[in-house]
């Protein structure tokens, strides 16, 4: 294979090796715990609302964008719909509070993004960050409200028998929820117009503006796909977890940014695919899953992951440097 072929190759499928080689990694380690049913499950149930935030944050930061308040605009979902719960509505109203929530965050932040005109998105969303989480304590009083439904349960706890293709546990039901994000977002990048766009205005949005493009539009839209995400990761973690809590979410951005990055993505924007980003959920997932099993400090747990987001950006750069070149 020709060095340009290899370079390609490695550039695709290179994520995807290095999960294997951490799940191989941990196998040979610890096999009779990681590979256990109990663990492997546990594994999708923890990392599903991250994958979801990070979905959505992929979205922004194809437009060399950032999002700060997905973390606070979680746990204000989560509470919401927790108090909701507890004032004895309808679960089918509750479980679209998560989502709606997530969506007018997001819609606040595209807003005020473009018609203020702020220089970067990381001052309007550090704004909505602590907006969010002081709306969040005011809703929920500072106290975390337990006790829902369990058709609000249901996504953050289920899991499917689907026989002889599943384990004896079953398939987390919050598995085919990302799944179902992850494929339906797949398509709507690569397959639509305004998808292709939100590229374009990563890779240059001067000339998207020029080539007629409606580039406040479609970064509205971004954030609101991007609030809509993490209203439905705050309805999938209140569902495993039975309750809404305040404190839910800090520090989950920057699991999130992490993840993207980690994944392929490049924070000045325009490059990255879905596939992507869920390897890096799972690379995260996956390290912090063979830390606890070694047990290795927490503390020691947060340099690795810093280690490893810094390298992320590290390689970025030089790839851009090299694309520069060419």
């Amino acid at each position: 294979m020709k060095r340009p072929e290899l370079a390609r190759y490695l550039e695709r499928y290179g994520i995807i090796v290095v999960v294997l080689a951490m799940m191989l990694v941990l196998t040979i380690l610890k096999p009779d715990v990681f590979l256990s049913v109990t663990n492997l499950t546990n594994i999708v149930k923890q990392n599903a609302s991250a994958a979801l935030l990070a979905l959505g944050m992929f979205v922004v930061i194809l437009t060399a964008g950032i999002d700060l308040s997905v973390g606070s605009v979680m746990a204000l979902a989560m509470v919401s719909l927790a108090v909701a719960n507890r004032s004895g509505y309808p679960w089918e109203i509750i479980v679209l509070i998560g989502p709606l929530v997530g969506i007018a965050a997001g819609l606040v932040n595209g807003i005020g993004l473009t018609w203020l005109r702020l220089p970067h998105p990381f001052i309007m969303t550090l704004g909505t960050l602590n907006i969010a989480r002081g709306l969040t304590n005011l809703v929920s009083n500072g106290a975390p409200v337990s006790g829902l439904k369990p058709e609000v349960r249901y996504v953050g706890q289920k899991n499917y028998d689907l026989g002889i293709f599943a384990p004896p546990a079953g398939i987390p039901a919050s598995f085919f929820l990302v799944a179902i994000c992850a494929i339906a977002l797949w398509f709507f990048l690569n397959r639509t117009s305004t998808g292709r766009h939100i590229y374009a205005i990563g890779g240059n949005p001067q000339a998207a503006r020029v080539s007629g493009i409606d580039v406040d539009r479609v970064l509205i839209l971004v954030y609101v796909i991007c609030g809509f995400f993490a209203g439905l990761a705050g309805l999938l973690l209140a569902g495993r977890t039975d309750s809404g809590f305040p404190n839910a979410g800090i520090g989950a951005e920057l699991d999130a940014i992490a993840a993207v990055i980690i994944g392929g993505a490049s924070f000045f924007g325009g490059r990255g695919t879905v596939l992507g980003v869920l390897a890096g959920v799972l690379i995260i997932g996956l390290l912090r899953n063979g830390l606890n099993l070694l047990n290795v400090s927490v503390f020691w747990q947060q340099i690795l992951i810093g280690v490893v987001i810094v390298l992320a950006v590290f390689i970025d750069v030089l790839r851009r440097r090299a694309a520069v070149r060419t």
